[in-house]
């Protein structure tokens, strides 16, 4: 198989430095160039052709955004951020998110004598997973509302659900191209949306709130964070903090959001977690959607909701930045439907 061509792009020789040599390091990928500014950075994509993009913000000449921006308008292909886990960093990444990038990783790697293998396999599964897949995303310009249509072969039944029961509660968990995906379905969900929706995407506990803030601006539903102890309320989209693991508990009547660690999970917040605390808590009454990911964490729980008698539907290959957890899910034949992401919000309406 051909390498996965890399293109680093930093104004500081350290990073460059630190990231050519965490790259180089495995043999499925290629540094084929390094550039220092969004000038060159700009130039080098469309001379060497890269398969992703390791992109800086804050550099002389013309900063990432910029780059990236006109990028996307020329040459479009993979772009990873390089981001400081600060809330300034976290509105910087979703900035970039909406621009047409597909991931970040920290610019944080003060520590990296001390935890070099953990960055470096989450640097080189990273452009693995999401280069291999010789992206060339479509980007949507900031602030332009998302206009449904639907795809040719959107929607493949796989089997559906027998359950008969009205739905009271979607769970929605997603990681790596989460954020560009949910800002594809969250928008379209209408402002009278009849039950309440939680979602776990992976992320750090900085960008979780700016993240609600910023799909709360762009949809009809209410987006916020969640908040250990509060009470779930219909019509309301919470996210889950990335400071711990969100589950619910029934309270009487009410079901009340928990943020609690748990160290058998290694992915933050927890698909599964959520899901298996939504099948408990909603017997046949629960919607699970698993979007792009990489990795597993989700199969465990969109098997409890269909073992329970909910519904299920997984993302498309197609439409996926890494087919990962949608196909776990799919190989496991848990999915009730496969839908592309264009057309998920309409199935999520569908399907309650």
């Amino acid at each position: 198989m051909d390498k996965i061509k890399v293109l680093i792009v930093d104004d500081s020789a350290f990073m460059r430095n630190a990231l050519k040599s965490m790259i180089s390091s495995d043999s499925d990928l290629q540094v084929v160039g390094v550039a220092c500014d969004g000038v060159e950075a700009i130039e080098k994509v469309l001379s060497l052709s890269p398969d992703v993009v390791t992109m800086d913000v804050e550099m002389p000449k013309m900063d990432g955004l910029e780059a990236l921006r006109q990028i996307m308008a020329k040459c479009p292909v993979a772009v990873i951020m390089v981001s400081s886990l600060t809330v300034e960093g976290a509105k910087t990444t979703l900035k970039a998110f909406e621009l047409g990038a597909v991931d970040f990783i920290p610019k944080n790697l003060s520590d990296l004598s001390i935890n070099i293998m953990n960055i470096k396999m989450m640097l080189t599964d990273k452009l693995k997973q999401i280069g291999g897949r010789k992206l060339r995303p479509n980007s949507r310009p900031v602030d332009e509302p998302v206009q449904y249509s639907a795809p040719i072969n959107q929607t493949k039944v796989v089997r559906f659900s027998s359950s008969s029961k009205k739905m009271a509660i979607v769970a929605i968990g997603t990681s790596t191209g989460g954020p560009k995906a949910l800002q594809t379905v969250v928008p379209l969900l209408p402002k009278n949306f009849p039950i309440p929706v939680v979602i776990s995407q992976h992320m750090p506990a900085t960008f979780t709130g700016p993240f609600a803030e910023r799909l709360n601006q762009l949809s009809q539903m209410q987006v916020k964070e969640a908040k250990q102890g509060e009470k779930i309320e219909n019509g309301i989209v919470y996210i889950a903090p990335g400071s711990g693991h969100m589950s619910l508990m029934k309270k009487g009547t009410d079901r009340i959001i928990s943020i609690a660690e748990n160290a058998e999970y290694i992915y933050r917040p927890s698909v599964d977690v959520m899901m298996l605390s939504v099948a408990a808590a909603n017997p046949g009454a629960c919607l699970g959607v698993i979007l792009t990911g990489m990795g597993n964490d989700g199969l465990k729980g969109m098997r409890a909701i269909r073992e329970c008698g909910g519904r299920t539907i997984a993302q498309n290959e197609d439409t996926c930045v890494v087919y990962g957890m949608p196909k776990a899910v799919v190989d496991a034949g848990v999915a009730d439907k496969i839908v592309a992401i264009n057309g998920m919000a309409g199935e999520i309406i569908n399907s309650i």
